[in-house]
């Protein structure tokens, strides 16, 4: 089945109802990472798990987000948009209850890696329907528009995690996983229409998804645009992994406190993310992209300066901390609509590749920080700054469209 709007095209009007429902299946992966956080510690009193036990539910769930995109992103292209979602969402809700129900720390392991093969769903293919639906820059602005939804995840879910941990334990973060599972499936089911196009369809089968991903790995374009939008994605992860340490450990922030700071910068991706779809109605995706990746090296290389050197300490750090995350809000929406723009029938594969990328290279640079870890913000800040100016790099020399071209 595929509906009238097949082709892409642009519109006055934001349909809100579709913004809504493909926020929410977006946000199933950020709202499993983020809800159980503050129970890892009763986790790990009630399962008798070990520290790092306790810390592997954390990467397990990374993984499964990882690998699982690959295999959603073609099967998208080739069964359709609907198909892989509801698929996604069955496996979402199933992994949630056996996580609830687990009596070992091997159970809840496994549990979390097949949840974040189901919740890895929402965002690979609800990329593609923006694709599907929409023009270059409207999908650059609807994509803006879904990090709103998206964004809310890592400020709203760890206090609701805390309400209902309080409330009645951690299962019950997993069980309420699960009922937001199961309405978000019954809202796919009744209120999702199908987006993809007989021409898509047709190319899908005509080549399997090895064939997929070489065909768009020996696009330059595609690859700039991917580059640049994970390395950029990776001063997120590297923020992430060296938040808890910095804030609490180096600066003396109270744990009950540790919240509001993260919030704050989450506010400030998201700000971006509402300011870009502004920008975009006078400009076009890559003049966003080629200002904003030279703004956000400026910042970073700041924020490395006062690292290193010390000056100011967390008045200089912790405000040029804020300034350089917020470039993701500018960054991540271009770079995506810029890498969908470049092979239309291949939506889902993009998808698929550039989010499998992000998580890759963004897993690289935490690690590397952590390496280099010396209880001092300058690890983070260097990972950071090496990461923006590459992302520059790579967008000029690869992606954005050259002189006279």
């Amino acid at each position: 089945m595929t509906s009238a709007n097949a082709e892409p095209y642009q519109t006055a009007r934001t349909p809100w109802g579709l913004v809504v429902l493909l926020g929410l299946l977006t946000a199933m992966g950020p709202l499993a990472i983020d809800m159980y956080l503050p129970s890892l510690p009763s986790i790990g009193q009630d399962l008798r798990a070990s520290a790092g036990q306790a810390q592997t539910t954390v990467s397990a769930f990374l993984a499964g987000m990882a690998l699982g995109q690959f295999f959603y992103g073609p099967a998208s292209d080739r069964f359709g948009r609907r198909p892989p979602i509801l698929l996604g969402v069955a496996i979402f809700i199933a992994a949630s209850a056996a996580c609830a129900i687990a009596t070992t720390p091997e159970a809840l392991i496994a549990g979390r890696f097949v949840q974040a093969l189901g919740a890895c769903s929402g965002a690979v293919v609800a990329r593609a329907i923006v694709r599907d639906r929409f023009n270059h820059t409207e999908t650059a602005r609807m994509l803006s528009l879904l990090m709103l939804i998206m964004g809310l995840a890592p400020i709203l879910a760890p206090l609701l995690g805390g309400v209902l941990l309080g409330l009645g334990g951690w299962r019950l973060n997993f069980w309420f996983m699960t009922a937001f599972g199961v309405l978000l499936g019954l809202a796919t089911l009744v209120r999702l229409q199908e987006s993809r196009s007989e021409e898509t369809a047709r190319h899908a089968r005509s080549e399997n998804p090895f064939q997929a991903y070489v065909a768009l790995l020996r696009q330059r374009r595609l690859v700039g645009y991917g580059l640049a939008g994970a390395l950029n994605g990776a001063t997120l992860f590297t923020y992430i992994a060296s938040s808890p340490e910095l804030l609490i450990g180096t600066y003396g922030i109270p744990a009950s406190l540790f919240g509001v700071v993260f919030g704050l910068n989450a506010v400030g991706i998201i700000g971006a993310n509402q300011v870009n779809r502004w920008v975009l109605r006078r400009m076009t995706p890559d003049q966003v992209l080629s200002r904003a990746s030279l703004i956000s090296t400026g910042f970073a290389f700041l924020l490395a300066l006062a690292a290193v050197t010390g000056l100011g300490e967390r008045w200089s750090v912790l405000p040029l901390l804020f300034l350089t995350l917020a470039s993701y809000g500018f960054m991540q929406g271009n770079t995506m609509a810029g890498a969908l723009n470049v092979d239309p029938r291949r939506a889902g594969s993009i998808s698929a590749l550039l989010g499998g990328a992000s998580f890759g290279v963004g897993a690289l640079a935490s690690a590397a920080a952590g390496l280099l870890h010396d209880g001092t913000p300058k690890p983070m800040a260097v990972v950071m700054l090496a990461s923006l100016a590459g992302s520059a790099v790579v967008l000029r020399w690869l992606a954005l469209p050259r002189p006279g071209t």
